[in-house]
């Protein structure tokens, strides 16, 4: 049975993907990230920044992670909640873990790398430390329309 969606998700998606529009001026995939405190406060946000500063690791999630843990003071995020326009990547679910994020809420399903309960599920693995609570196919059109535009304008400059 899916988990409910809390209507505040679908905003905060919103800015997720406002991110992920961003991330289309340094021509990255466009996937965007917002990581909200549990008073509903913004902490952090990240874009996908592989091609601009060419780094592997730059995924939106990753980029999130790193600017909360600065703002505030803390690696243990235990208080709040990842959104994210794409299903994370196994890397990023072991950022998530590692972070002890306790709720991630995810667009577009990854049917090819996503870790989150697609080809693995990573963040519910009983066999871990940690798990997660995921909210999955929030605002998944939109997110995945803005995927689908970037790869099919893609392949046409090709």
């Amino acid at each position: 049975m899916p988990l409910p969606v809390d209507p505040a998700d679908h905003a905060w998606m919103l800015r997720a993907l406002d991110q992920a529009h961003a991330a289309l001026e340094t021509d990255d995939v466009p996937v965007g990230a917002v990581i909200v405190r549990a008073d509903g406060t913004l902490l952090a946000t990240g874009l996908n920044a592989r091609e601009a500063r060419q780094d592997p690791t730059a995924h939106a999630e990753v980029e999130a992670i790193r600017a909360a843990a600065a703002a505030s003071g803390d690696w243990h995020l235990t208080d709040v909640t990842l959104y994210v326009t794409l299903e994370p990547c196994v890397m990023c679910a072991g950022a998530i873990l590692a972070a002890r994020i306790p709720r991630v809420v995810f667009g577009a399903w990854d049917e090819k790398a996503g870790a989150a309960g697609s080809v693995y599920d990573v963040l519910r693995d009983r066999r871990l430390n940690h798990r997660v609570e995921v909210v999955a196919g929030v605002e998944a059109d939109a997110c995945g329309t803005v995927l689908t535009d970037f790869f099919r304008s893609s392949e046409r400059s090709r």
